[in-house]
């Protein structure tokens, strides 16, 4: 009996709400997607939601969710995530905290978030402001015990705190921070963290203001007409979570194909592979066609492949509805349509298609809500719908909820 093959492609942040700009139409239905649409005609088209309204709507709800775990039991905050991609081990009385390199400008109305990325600033650039900020704390902060920056890739970073048995807890689990890019071209003013431990994190994130303003690679971005890092912006707080393996819920093993931090660390938590590929940025710039070349060398050895896509999000947050259209065009000719073509010569497989949550162009911000799905494949019978989009998801009637149920429900488990 042949082996079923399993794809998952996360457009991430592609959901969206019609577009002025694009004629009243939303991204996905602006977009020229015909191998979507050919999974949407022999398939089943839905809706789902990956965000539990108790839980922040970003990626790291959403995706945990897509990937078929309940955020309501195993979500305890997005730096943990990140810290298991770097391979960070955390105790039990560990603290992750995401740490962005990021523009804040002076307004008339007070401070503004110019960029939450700072320029895209590179991960060599972003390693030495980190070391100066660690020599900032140990000097500003002499009496903290177990602090210390983490470098990541670009402006993705984190925060680590070890803590001891015996020693209180700095932070708490209701801690709440507002996610940077959440604040694109808007006051920072009332977007301090808010809980216990607040105080501290929002003190390390004023005084790194003085650590980096004369740093020599700010220095050298502003003669060079970049943006420079002007601070470290702390959120996503949270401790280890307690994952159970994908192979013992769902009985089988897995590849993440992703330039993000976060869902390499969820690929980590879950047990499976990750695949890196060159040139894969989590950019409007990054390299689709080797992802799609990557997937297919996976499946040949691997029974299910998921290849997550940022760059939909990203033009989300920069409210570009241009390069939003064009970025779902391209994950459609060099990812969805290569690998459907080669999923039919390879025998039984299901392909499933599908945003973590809306990302709106209007806001430049994530959100929750529900998302439309496809899933197509040996035994899926076809619902009627001849594109995949917010609109036609809707008309089908088919809901599947909570989202983290449309995992059982593509490896027909459920």
């Amino acid at each position: 009996m042949e082996t079923m093959k399993y794809l998952i492609v996360i457009p991430d942040g592609a959901a969206d709400a019609p577009q002025e700009s694009l004629g009243g139409r939303t991204p996905f239905q602006a977009a020229r997607t015909p191998a979507l649409d050919a999974l949407a005609a022999r398939g089943r088209v839905g809706l789902t939601n990956h965000v539990p309204e108790s839980l922040p709507p970003g990626s790291e709800v959403a995706c945990m969710s897509l990937l078929g775990y309940d955020p309501l039991a195993y979500f305890t905050g997005r730096a943990p995530l990140e810290a298991a991609a770097q391979g960070i081990v955390l105790g039990p009385h560990d603290w992750a905290v995401r740490c962005n390199l990021v523009t804040i400008s002076p307004a008339e109305g007070g401070p503004v978030m110019e960029d939450f990325t700072a320029g895209h600033i590179s991960t060599e650039e972003a390693t030495e402001l980190l070391a100066a900020c660690q020599r900032g704390l140990a000097v500003e902060f002499a009496d903290l015990v177990g602090w210390e920056f983490k470098p990541g890739v670009s402006y993705r970073n984190l925060l680590i705190h070890r803590g001891r048995s015996d020693a209180p807890a700095p932070l708490s689990a209701d801690l709440r921070a507002t996610p940077p890019h959440d604040l694109m071209d808007k006051p920072i003013a009332d977007a301090f963290p808010r809980g216990f431990g607040s105080r501290l994190l929002a003190d390390i994130m004023a005084r790194s203001a003085t650590w980096l303003a004369d740093h020599p690679v700010n220095k050298a971005r502003s003669a060079a007409g970049k943006r420079p890092a002007t601070h470290v912006w702390l959120w996503g707080v949270g401790k280890a979570p307690a994952f159970e393996p994908f192979a013992s819920k769902y009985g089988m093993g897995g590849t993440m194909i992703t330039a993000v931090d976060l869902l390499r660390g969820l690929a980590a938590l879950a047990g499976w592979k990750r695949r890196e590929v060159a040139g894969a940025t989590g950019y409007l710039d990054t390299d689709y066609a080797a992802k799609g070349r990557a997937a297919i060398d996976e499946l040949s050895h691997t029974d299910l492949v998921c290849v997550h896509v940022e760059a939909p999000d990203e033009a989300s947050h920069q409210g570009n509805s241009a390069e939003k259209v064009k970025a779902i065009e391209e994950i459609d000719a060099k990812i969805v349509g290569p690998l459907a073509r080669h999923l039919e010569s390879l025998g039984p497989h299901r392909i499933l298609v599908c945003p973590d949550h809306p990302t709106f162009i209007s806001t430049k911000t994530h959100s929750r809500g529900r998302v439309p799905f496809v899933i197509a494949g040996s035994g899926i019978a076809p619902g009627g719908q001849a594109t995949c989009d917010e609109v036609a998801a809707a008309a089908s009637g088919d809901v599947v909820e909570p989202g983290w149920r449309l995992m059982g429900t593509f490896l027909g488990k459920d």
